[in-house]
């Protein structure tokens, strides 16, 4: 059920300190969620999307931002969720690597209220399929 979404300013991935690449981006933030062993491989879902629209502190054009939601089912202690916002933090200025010194960042930690979420998982399945086809834990 874990969500990982990541928004961005347009030009965070077309210039904005040097540019990030956005697919790296987010192989980097989804295999540290995975790395913190809080996020579960099999429900875990990554995505990016760019912001055309957005003003930010002064304007100036080189201003961008990164902004990391991290949406998981309630349930998790305080601690789990600081390491998986420290973990999406560190993973987000790493990739980030020169552009970082004209961006703005953010991570934030939200609870899904399973009484108002419907999931369907037919990855899970998969995943596990692939793992034991390759003799490996799911």
């Amino acid at each position: 059920m874990p969500h990982v979404i990541i928004e961005y300013s347009a030009n965070v991935a077309s210039g904005g300190g040097g540019g990030v690449d956005i697919d790296a981006l987010v192989r980097s933030v989804h295999r540290a969620a995975l790395a913190t062993g809080i996020a579960p491989m099999d429900g875990l879902r990554t995505r990016a999307v760019g912001r055309d629209h957005y003003a930010i502190a002064d304007e100036h054009p080189d201003n961008g931002f990164v902004a990391v939601v991290a949406r998981l089912g309630a349930g998790r202690s305080h601690a789990d969720k600081r390491a998986l916002v420290g973990a999406l933090m560190d993973a987000v200025v790493e990739a980030a690597g020169d552009a970082r010194h004209d961006l703005m960042f953010s991570v934030e930690y939200q609870d899904i209220d399973p009484d108002f979420r419907l999931n369907t998982n037919h990855v899970r399945a998969r995943v596990a399929e692939r793992a034991a086809e390759r003799g490996a834990p799911a």
